[in-house]
C-alpha cells in the first residue's frame, strides 16, 4: 500500500523527489581539503558540468543572483572543507558551455551564479568566507553536458 501512495504521489506531483539538488546526498563528488594559504595558488579540478535536475521550481533562496536557473546533478560535484576564516574565496568555473555555479555552505546558506567570470562562465567570491564545507553544483544554463574546471584560489 505504501509503494502504491508513493507512486501515486510520483505521478501526480512531478518532480516531487529527486527535482532538486541535495547537498546530503551520498558522496558522488570529489572531496577537497585546502586552508586559505594553500589556494592563494589557485587549484583546478575538471569536472563534466551539467546533469538532470532543473532548479527552477526547486525553491532555493540564494544570497548572489537572483531565482537560480539552470541544470545540475543531484549529488554535488565537489565538497569543500575550508580553513581560512578571513580570507576572501573564489570559486571559478571554466567550460566549454554556458555554465551555472552553485554552492551550499555549511550554514545554510546558497550562492548561485551564471556568468560574472565572462564568456559565459560563473563566479562566486565570498569576501569574508568562513571555515567548513562548501558542496559545489557545476551545471550548465540550458539541457546538455560540458566539460570543465572547477577554480579555487583564496586573496
Amino acid at each position: 500500500m505504501k509503494r502504491l501512495l508513493l507512486i501515486l504521489v510520483f505521478m501526480l506531483v512531478p518532480g516531487v523527489a529527486l527535482a532538486c539538488p541535495d547537498w546530503q546526498q551520498d558522496p558522488y563528488y570529489k572531496q577537497l581539503r585546502y586552508s586559505g594559504p594553500q589556494l592563494y595558488n589557485p587549484k583546478s579540478f575538471d569536472v563534466v558540468a551539467g546533469g538532470d535536475q532543473r532548479l527552477a521550481g526547486c525553491g532555493i533562496r540564494n544570497n548572489t543572483q537572483g531565482k537560480p536557473r539552470g541544470i545540475v546533478s543531484y549529488a554535488p560535484d565537489f565538497e569543500l572543507v575550508f580553513r581560512g576564516n578571513g580570507y576572501e574565496l573564489e570559486f571559478r568555473v571554466e567550460s566549454d558551455c554556458d555554465s551555472i555555479l552553485l554552492i551550499n555552505t555549511g550554514a545554510g546558506n546558497w550562492y548561485y551564479d551564471d556568468d560574472d567570470a565572462g564568456n559565459l562562465d560563473a563566479k562566486i567570491r565570498l569576501n569574508a568566507a568562513s571555515d567548513g564545507v562548501y558542496d559545489i553544483w557545476i551545471g550548465t544554463r540550458e539541457p546538455g553536458n560540458c566539460n570543465a574546471r572547477l577554480i579555487l584560489e583564496t586573496f
